[in-house]
C-alpha cells in the first residue's frame, strides 16, 4: 500500500513541515500580524528571528524538493488518481460526522475514505499556495508580479499565515484520524497490506477472463 520511497517522502515532508511551522512562528513573533497573538518561546524554533530564518529556509528547500518528488511519484504511478478521486460531497459529510462521533471505520487500507481524500487534496493545494506566498514574502521585488497577484505584500503575509494555520489544523485532524484507526498509522511505518496485482487486459483494454473459473 505504501512503498518504501513513499514512506520516506511522507516522513521527510512531515519533519520539514514541523521545522517550517516552528521557525515560522518565531519569524512571525518578530513582526506580528495580529497584536494579540504571540507564540511562546517554548514552542518556536530559533533563538532569534535570523536563526529562525535559517531553519525556515532549510525546511523550505527540503519541503520543495521532496514535495516535487512526491507529486511526480503520485502522478507517474497513478496513485493520486486511484486514491484521491472521485470525491463525493455526500460521502464526505457522512464520514466527517462518523469521525466526529468516533464511529469512523476504515477496514480496507487500500482505499482512502472521503475525509482522507479531502484532507490530502486540500493540504497539497495549500502547500503549493504556501510556497508561492513564501516566495512573494522572501523576494517581493524579484517576484513583484506574484506579490501583485496575491494582493500586495501584507496580503501575501496574511495568506501565508492562514495557510500555516490550515496546515496545523490538517496535522491535528490527520493525527486524530490516525489514532482513531491505528492500523493506518502502523501502515505508514510497515508499508501496509500488499495490493492485489492488476487484472490482465485483452488487446482492446477489456479485462481478461479468470482461467480458474
Amino acid at each position: 500500500m505504501h512503498p518504501l520511497p513513499l514512506r520516506i517522502m511522507h516522513w521527510t515532508n512531515a519533519i520539514a513541515m514541523i521545522v517550517m511551522i516552528g521557525s515560522g512562528w518565531k519569524i512571525y513573533n518578530d513582526e506580528v500580524i495580529f497584536g494579540f497573538l504571540h507564540f511562546p518561546q517554548a514552542i518556536v524554533l530559533g533563538v532569534w528571528a535570523q536563526h529562525a530564518l535559517q531553519w525556515h529556509f532549510f525546511g523550505m528547500w527540503v519541503l520543495v524538493l521532496n514535495g516535487l518528488a512526491y507529486l511526480a511519484y503520485g502522478v507517474a504511478t497513478g496513485r493520486f488518481a486511484r486514491l484521491f478521486f472521485p470525491i463525493r460531497p455526500r460521502e464526505v459529510i457522512a464520514e466527517a460526522v462518523a469521525a466526529l462521533s468516533f464511529r469512523l471505520k476504515h477496514q480496507d487500507l487500500t482505499h482512502y475514505n472521503a475525509v482522507q481524500k479531502v484532507l490530502y487534496v486540500g493540504v497539497i493545494t495549500i502547500i503549493v499556495v504556501q510556497v508561492a506566498s513564501g516566495l512573494a514574502i522572501w523576494k517581493p521585488v524579484q517576484f513583484s508580479g506574484l506579490v501583485s497577484m496575491l494582493g500586495g505584500f501584507q496580503s501575501a503575509r496574511l495568506i501565508h499565515f492562514l495557510g500555516m494555520a490550515a496546515i496545523v489544523l490538517f496535522m491535528v485532524v490527520h493525527v486524530t484520524l490516525a489514532l482513531l484507526v491505528p492500523k493506518t498509522l502502523v501502515a505508514m511505518f510497515t508499508g501496509g497490506p500488499r495490493l492485489p496485482a492488476p487484472a490482465p487486459l485483452h488487446a482492446d483494454g477489456a479485462p481478461a477472463p479468470d482461467p480458474s473459473r
